[in-house]
């Protein structure tokens, strides 16, 4: 993660994500910056745009706080919907599977 947070704080500084800023970056953080990992995440975002990525993300983001806030003020609801959330949701063991899949 720290590599794609490193990334990040390049994008913001307005400066172009390449090998060095992002080594230095994770340098700067105490990371040991591995040259594959870097190269691999640099080719992954080629041709992408954060900025336009990173303002959708905040727009899915939004909507689905809404409906929450106006299940609260009622009170009655909220456990019969917690547990039915909690049973159509994925485990958090196999949450980990399949993130552990990502970056093994």
């Amino acid at each position: 993660m720290e590599y794609v947070y490193g990334a990040l704080l390049v994008n913001a500084a307005g400066k172009p994500i390449d090998e060095k800023s992002l080594s230095g970056v994770l340098t700067a953080a105490g990371v040991s910056p591995d040259a594959a990992r870097v190269k691999s995440l640099i080719a992954s975002l080629e041709g992408v745009n954060l900025a336009e990525v990173l303002a959708k993300a905040e727009t899915f983001a939004a909507p689905a706080a809404a409906p929450a806030a106006a299940e609260k003020k009622d009170g009655k609801g909220e456990k019969k919907e917690e547990e039915k959330k909690e049973e159509k949701g994925v485990s958090e063991e196999e949450a980990a599977e399949g993130l552990s899949a990502l970056f093994g």
